[in-house]
């Protein structure tokens, strides 16, 4: 755990600068004038600094273009609506010098007009300043890495600026900051690798680093130039470069012994990034000139920086892709997930750059590598599953999330998670402790305590010190997590992958079983159908000679009748064994058949009259078998009362409405009598009715002039 000191009196700490209105200080620094000028014409109507001596004596109330001339005075005047500033392309001549010129709108018609002593002398010399720097924005491109890049620019901003320090200080995650590059004169001490506090930039100050980009200060004992007439001191003058700066930070300046200072903000996307901090030990002027130019460079620096931490991220990026091609083809070929994991623990270690590696499996434990013992492995594990919320968890401080956890800092510090299969499965990462000695100009953590008397002050030592940082190991990236996540989508692809060749292998196996026993079926049922066949076969034959054996008509006609109805299930048990699909049968192919038994029993003069119109129809094959058995004694009862016993026209017709179908046996004989179809009570009459009522169908009689329909209409399926 990193070694902390306990602050007295937190209530009265520095950090109360971040209250102070630091863009309303009512004054300017006095090397240049403010003036401030609305309406049309532009007129003056407060300014600040030595006006009368260095610019008009009757300055206040008078036309700006008497001060500064038309064409200035033009040029603001046509500056457009909102946010921005503006810049004159030739300087003013004041009462003894030049004065560069910039106008800030502040709102509505109001505006801020600065005038600092225009530039004398500039790095580029006589050439041209965007050739000057184009070559230094190239030699930024030209550097191989970040940190060779923060070394390049602290030495073209010294040179640039001319100031005795030129800092690159970058804002860390806590928004303390950290000096990654300085260029200095000789014999001056080095504040290079240095923390700051965050507390050294107030909240409200690092707000104005983004909205203006370049801050100058060339004497830190300068006294404030108040703006005048009173009533102006409420004017927001957070774009103005000339703002005087709070006292508190004067007094910072003069404890570090820093006479002048500048500071060149880095914003990328948007956000500060960090800045470039120039101390002098003498009063040194940085003039708008050289701030334009040293903003215009700090732009082409956030580029280049963002590009080279986007060409960082994109070499992680492609490590961490290279290392998941090589792992998980070997874990999708291993079968099983844990014994696949198990053979490829050095290798997920190494892919994060961690120090030890675990797999923890219910309440099995495989690690390599550096790892915490067995117990504290499962401790951890079921902390983070719970931490984590069944997701990934990391963290690079463990002992200060975890209760008793900095026993295990010198091996689990750094702590990656990945719960996979509902928990029951883990995955653990693990980074040893990292000591650092982090080295501050002066405490951090020495309170500022004030009596009531007394007004805030900076911190006065700057002296380097240093503070030992324990419990931490190196940060879990981004890019790292992001793999992990990947790593855990393909993990869990593969386990239900194994699943489901599992499940297929055993479907497969039931399949096997189960063709098995059919086949055995086919062949027991082929067997009984044989052996039925022939049954019905002998049946049928008896019922014949009986049939030419009776002198009685009607018990001829009677095994006639029969002998008829056992050839229609017989067709039925040889078209079952017949088709592969036993479970339907088109009923149309089944009553073309069994109409063609019924021509053969009836005879050559019934089989020449008998007409079929079928459509086809699927249906299950019990129902078939009961319309079947239905119009056969509708055709017997054709033969045997229409016609009064002779042959004559039969039609068969078959047709399917929606779900439904529809049987019609027609004929062409006497029609409808009196006299019943059958008195209800004969075998035949029974049976229709039976099946009717099992097929949920229903048979109507109707005129079929001549002759009679027999219509029945019955649903396709159950």
């Amino acid at each position: 755990m990193a070694t902390r000191l306990v602050e007295t009196d937190p209530g009265q700490d520095i950090t109360a600068c971040d209250r102070e209105p630091i863009h309303i200080p009512g004054a300017i620094q006095p090397h240049g004038l403010l003036l401030v000028v609305e309406g049309q014409p532009l007129t003056v109507i407060a300014g600040a600094g030595a006006i009368e001596e260095r610019l008009a004596s009757d300055w206040l109330n008078a036309p700006l273009a008497a001060l500064l001339g038309a064409e200035v005075a033009d040029m603001l005047s046509a500056m457009p609506a909102g946010p921005g500033s503006m810049t004159a392309t030739r300087p003013v001549r004041g009462s003894t010098e030049s004065f560069a010129v910039t106008a800030h709108r502040l709102d509505g018609e109001r505006l801020l007009v600065e005038l600092e002593p225009a530039l004398t002398d500039a790095p580029w010399g006589a050439g041209s300043p965007l050739s000057w720097l184009d070559a230094a924005a190239t030699s930024f491109e030209r550097t191989g890495d970040l940190q060779n890049l923060y070394e390049r620019a602290a030495t073209t901003f010294r040179t640039l600026t001319g100031f005795d320090r030129v800092m690159l200080y970058r804002f860390l995650d806590d928004d303390s900051g950290r000096v990654v590059a300085e260029a200095k004169a000789p014999g001056l001490h080095s504040f290079l690798h240095h923390h700051f506090p965050a507390s050294d930039i107030p909240k409200q100050a690092r707000a104005l680093y983004i909205r203006n980009r370049t801050r100058s200060i060339p004497d830190a004992g300068y006294v404030p130039a108040p703006l005048r007439p009173e009533g102006f001191e409420t004017i927001d003058l957070s774009d103005v470069g000339l703002r005087s700066v709070s006292p508190v930070h004067v007094r910072y300046l003069r404890n570090m012994g820093v006479e002048a200072s500048a500071s060149i903000s880095i914003v990328k996307d948007g956000l500060l990034w960090g800045m470039i901090a120039c101390h002098h030990r003498t009063p040194h002027r940085l003039s708008p000139e050289l701030r334009a130019a040293a903003a215009t460079l700090a732009s082409g620096l956030a580029r280049q920086i963002r590009a080279k931490e986007e060409a960082e991220l994109y070499r992680e990026r492609f490590r961490l892709r290279a290392a998941e091609d090589a792992i998980l083809p070997r874990l999708a070929g291993q079968g099983e997930v844990v014994p696949a994991i198990r053979h490829l623990l050095p290798d997920l270690m190494g892919m994060m750059n961690a120090t030890g590696f675990a797999l923890i499996d219910g309440g099995r434990v495989y690690a390599h590598g550096h790892c915490p013992p067995t117990l504290a492995l499962l401790e951890i594990a079921q902390w983070a599953l719970l931490r984590g919320g069944g997701e990934l968890y990391c963290t690079h401080e463990l002992g200060a999330v975890m209760p008793d956890a900095e026993a295990l800092a010198a091996t689990a510090s750094g702590v990656l998670s990945l719960p996979l299969i509902d928990g029951s499965l883990s995955l653990l990462w693990f980074r040893a402790e990292q000591i650092e000695e982090v080295e501050w100009a002066g405490n951090p953590h020495k309170s500022v305590a004030l009596r009531p008397d007394e007004t805030l002050s900076p911190r006065a030592s700057f002296e380097s010190w240093r503070e030992t940082v324990r419990g931490r190991s190196r940060r879990w990236t981004l890019e790292e997590v992001e793999a992990a996540h990947r790593l855990r989508r393909a993990l869990h692809d593969s386990f239900q992958n194994n699943r489901l060749r599992g499940l297929n292998a055993a479907l497969q196996r039931t399949l096997d079983d189960k063709d098995l026993l059919l086949q055995q079926k086919d062949v027991l049922m082929k067997e009984v159908d044989h052996r039925v066949q022939n049954s019905l076969q002998l049946v049928s034959s008896f019922l014949a000679l009986q049939a030419k054996a009776a002198s009685d008509p009607g018990v001829r006609e009677q095994l006639t009748e029969a002998q008829a109805r056992l050839s229609a299930v017989a067709l039925v048990h040889r078209r079952l064994y017949r088709d592969d699909q036993i479970q339907t049968v088109d009923l149309a192919r089944y009553l073309e058949e069994l109409v063609g038994d019924m021509k053969q029993s009836l005879g050559a003069d019934w089989g020449s009259q008998m007409r079929l119109d079928l459509a086809p129809v699927l249906m299950p094959t019990d129902r078939a078998i009961n319309l079947g058995l239905v119009t056969t004694e509708l055709i017997i009862n054709a033969t045997k009362y229409a016609y009064d016993g002779a042959a004559g026209p039969v039609t068969i017709t078959l047709e399917q409405y929606g779900n439904r179908l529809r049987l019609v046996v027609a004929d062409e004989g006497r029609g409808r009598t009196d006299e019943p179809i059958g008195d209800g009570s004969g075998f035949g009459s029974r049976m229709m009715a039976a099946m009717m009522q099992r097929l949920s169908g229903s048979i109507e009689y109707d005129d079929n002039q001549p002759g009679l329909r027999a219509i029945v209409i019955a649903p396709i399926a159950d």
